[in-house]
Order: structure tokens, then C-alpha cells, then sequence
């Protein structure tokens, strides 16, 4: 009796979890033409924002070498 009361309580605790790791799809269809649409749109976005980070990449001026003031002595 003991061991079926560990048991249920195991499965209790671990329903949680299981829950979690299903998924759920919440009734949508995954090939839908709207959730494709937004897809595309995010990917568009994505790639607009990449663009933008390497051009602002190329903008930045290099780095000066420090300055040495005793560069004409040695």
C-alpha cells in the first residue's frame, strides 16, 4: 500500500513537467498560410536588422594608434 501511495504521488509531481514538454499547439495548424505570412515577415525583419548592424559595423572609424611623445627621441 505504501509503495502505491510513493508511486501516485511520483506521477503526481511529475505531471507538471510532462505537461510542458508537450507542446501544446493550442488548436493551430502548423502549415496555416497566416502563421507562413508571419514567418516570412519576421524573417524580412530579421535580415533588415542584420543589414543594419553591419553597416553600422563599417561605419565605426579605426582605432588611432596611442600617441608617443617620445617616438622621435629613440
Amino acid at each position: 500500500m505504501r509503495r502505491v501511495l510513493i508511486v501516485m504521488l511520483m506521477m503526481l509531481l511529475a505531471m507538471p513537467a510532462y505537461a510542458q514538454r508537450m507542446g501544446g499547439g493550442g488548436g493551430k495548424q502548423a502549415g496555416s498560410k497566416n502563421d507562413q505570412a508571419q514567418a516570412k515577415e519576421e524573417q524580412e525583419k530579421k535580415r533588415a536588422v542584420e543589414e543594419g548592424y553591419k553597416d553600422a559595423l563599417k561605419r565605426i572609424p579605426d582605432k588611432a594608434p596611442p600617441a608617443d611623445p617620445w617616438k622621435n627621441m629613440r
